[in-house]
Order: structure tokens, then sequence, then C-alpha cells
């Protein structure tokens, strides 16, 4: 017979993996904005939808946990929650930061953004793998998204670097360095998901950076 709280971690994991789908095309969404140099008003949308899912999340786990004070995997898996819905928003929120660059700066069809593009390509690969890993509990996947988050943080440290040492366009060396942050700050918390799928499968708690 089913118990009474799987029925809540049943609805705390389709929203989950609903937070997972909307914050991979809020961040797609994004990056095709600043390439094509269009208006992101439907990252808006579905970084507002990815806060109030957000809420929930954490209201439901936060109910469960004082409703029927859960141990071993089922504690794990309801603080590990409050984790993952967090990086999912977050995706949201620097999407949206990264559609707002042309609100920002303007019109950015003379910079070259072939750099931001490609690492925008790492950092998607890395939130497909974080949302894979918790979809499938893969450990070994969510293992492997560290090595992926610091080849970001070198493309992000890199621009700076060749920021300094040249003298192009200001607005549009501004608007890349911006979005490299945003996309590095995602990148990092693809990498706390994963640490989350490790704990809801292990027990084991994330490290502290």
């Amino acid at each position: 017979m089913p118990r009474l709280m799987d029925m809540g971690l049943n609805q705390l994991n389709s929203l989950l993996l609903e937070m997972a789908t909307l914050s991979q095309e809020a961040v797609s969404a994004s990056i095709d904005a600043y390439d094509r140099g269009a208006k992101g008003d439907e990252v808006r949308q579905m970084s507002n939808r990815l806060r109030s899912l957000y809420r929930q999340v954490s209201d439901l786990s936060m109910e469960m946990i004082a409703r029927y004070q859960p141990v071993a995997s089922d504690l794990r898996f309801l603080k590990a929650c409050l984790e993952i819905s967090y990086g999912f928003f977050r995706y949201g929120r620097y999407a949206l930061d990264i559609a707002s660059v042309l609100d920002m700066f303007g019109d950015l069809s003379k910079c070259d953004k072939r750099f931001v593009v490609e690492t925008a390509k790492k950092t998607q690969e890395m939130i497909r793998m974080s949302v894979d890993a918790f979809a499938r509990r893969d450990v070994e996947m969510a293992r492997r998204i560290p090595d992926m988050d610091d080849v970001v943080d070198e493309r992000y440290r890199n621009n700076l670097k060749a920021t300094l040492r040249t003298k192009g366009d200001v607005k549009c060396s501004l608007s890349a360095t911006l979005i490299l942050r945003y996309l590095e700050r995602i990148a990092d918390h693809a990498s706390y998901i994963g640490e989350s799928v490790e704990y809801i499968a292990t027990g084991v708690e994330p490290k502290l950076d």
C-alpha cells in the first residue's frame, strides 16, 4: 500500500522535472536572443514561472518534513530538492540577465559573439547533464559535471585577460564579459545540482567550497 508521503514525493519530483525542462529552455532562449539581437520577453515569463515553481517546491518540502518527519533516503531527497530547485531557479534568473544585456547595451550586431556562444554551448551541455543526472539518479554523470565547470571557468578568465590586453569596442567587451560571468555562475549551479544528485543516491554530503 503506497504511503501518504509517496504522493508528496512524486509531486515534488514532477515539479522538479518541470523546472528542469523550463530552465533549459530559458537559457537556450536567452543565448539565442543575444546571438540574434532579439528581445528576450519570453525569457522573463519563463524566469517568473521558475520562481513560482521554486516556491512551490520549497513550501511542499518543508510541509512534508514537518508532517511526516522523514528519515534516511526520504529526508535526503527532500533536503536535496531544496538545493536542486534553487539551482533550476537560478538557471532562469541568469538566463533573464543574459537576455537583458541588449536592454543595457543596445545594438550588439557588430560584436564578435563566437566565443560567448561557444562557451554557452558548453554550459548548456552541463545543464542538460545536471537535468539528466537528476532524472535518472545517475551518479557517474553527476560526477563528470565539475570537470566541465573548470572549462567554463577557464574560458571566463581567459576572456578577462584578453579584454585587459586588447583595446576593443567597450560595449562589445563589457557585454561579453557580463554574459560569460552569468554562464560561469550557471555552470557552478550545474555542479551543485550534480553534488545533490550524488547526495540523494549515496548520502555523501556536498562538499563546501
